[in-house]
């Protein structure tokens, strides 16, 4: 490059010249640092947004996050916000920023994003939005396309994020009874209650599975005490059931087989049916 070669001679003739006036190594030093300054700011893209208003800045924002272009529509909002911070288009950029982290499958991003504009804005009259956001990143979570393709269950996964957005969810609903996302909200409530049933199901089926059957019986308990409306209770005494007779307690056995006889005794009818609902999964609703 031209630039650095310049500098080179610059810095090679006054090393290699004889002692000169104050004035002219003044002079020398001067250029050189122009010289510097033009070499930074070559190879330097310009920035297209330069001067743009809040206005300008949005709408571009806005249109690149309704086309799917999700990083550059985060870029704007960035912009946006750095530039007007206490302009009236801030809030509503960071609210579609951490929409946007959502959109791209940033997890930790919208998450982040939500928890700031919740602290920042308390009072925001669409606060409630941030919290419907907060609980639909936790409940995505790790919805991949492998997932998809692996057709691994839900339930089977670490419910953190599953009690995450159930705290979510709730939190809304508490504080926002009257939301517009309020309904849907207590509609993923109930999937999640079965998707945290499920997985106790899961961990005590393995106890079970593996001899541990003090342990299977705890986990069991978890569900006919923590979730006693939830489908899961069922699948929940016949493990208990299974390891009452496993360890040779025929009394606690027979209670509990009692308790599944006095609520889970169906006609052939019903049990039909149950059995055709049983193979479409809770969580696929939609």
């Amino acid at each position: 490059m031209a630039c650095p070669s310049a500098i080179i001679v610059v810095v090679s003739d006054l090393l290699t010249c004889r002692p000169m006036p104050k004035t002219f190594m003044q002079y020398a030093v001067f250029t050189l640092a122009l010289l510097l300054s033009a070499c930074g700011s070559i190879g330097q893209k310009a920035d297209e947004t330069k001067g743009w208003s809040p206005e300008k800045l949005y709408a571009a924002a806005k249109e690149e996050l309704q086309a799917g272009g999700y990083e550059k529509a985060i870029k704007y909002y960035e912009k946006l916000e750095s530039r007007y911070p206490f302009g009236k288009f801030a809030q509503q950029a960071q609210m579609d920023m951490a929409y946007a982290y959502y959109r791209q499958n940033d997890q930790a991003q919208c998450l982040a994003a939500v928890e700031r504009f919740i602290r920042l804005h308390p009072n925001h009259p669409n606060v409630d939005y941030m919290y419907y956001l907060r609980g639909l990143a936790n409940f995505n979570d790790k919805k991949s396309l492998f997932d998809f393709i692996s057709r691994q269950d839900p339930t089977e996964r670490d419910p953190k994020a599953a009690r995450a957005a159930f705290e979510a969810f709730k939190q809304l609903i508490e504080r926002f009874p009257d939301s517009q996302y309020a309904e849907d909200s207590r509609d993923r409530l109930k999937y999640l209650v079965e998707a945290m049933a499920q997985y106790e199901v899961h961990v005590a089926s393995y106890y079970l599975m593996r001899g541990a059957h003090v342990a299977a019986v705890n986990r069991a308990q978890v569900v006919i005490r923590d979730y006693p409306a939830s489908p899961s209770v069922r699948n929940a005494l016949r493990i208990q059931i299974q390891a009452y007779n496993a360890m040779g307690l025929t009394d606690l056995r027979d209670d509990a087989e009692r308790v599944f006889q006095l609520n889970y005794q169906v006609s052939s009818t019903v049990r039909a049916s149950d059995q055709e609902a049983a193979t479409k999964s809770w969580w696929k609703f939609w």
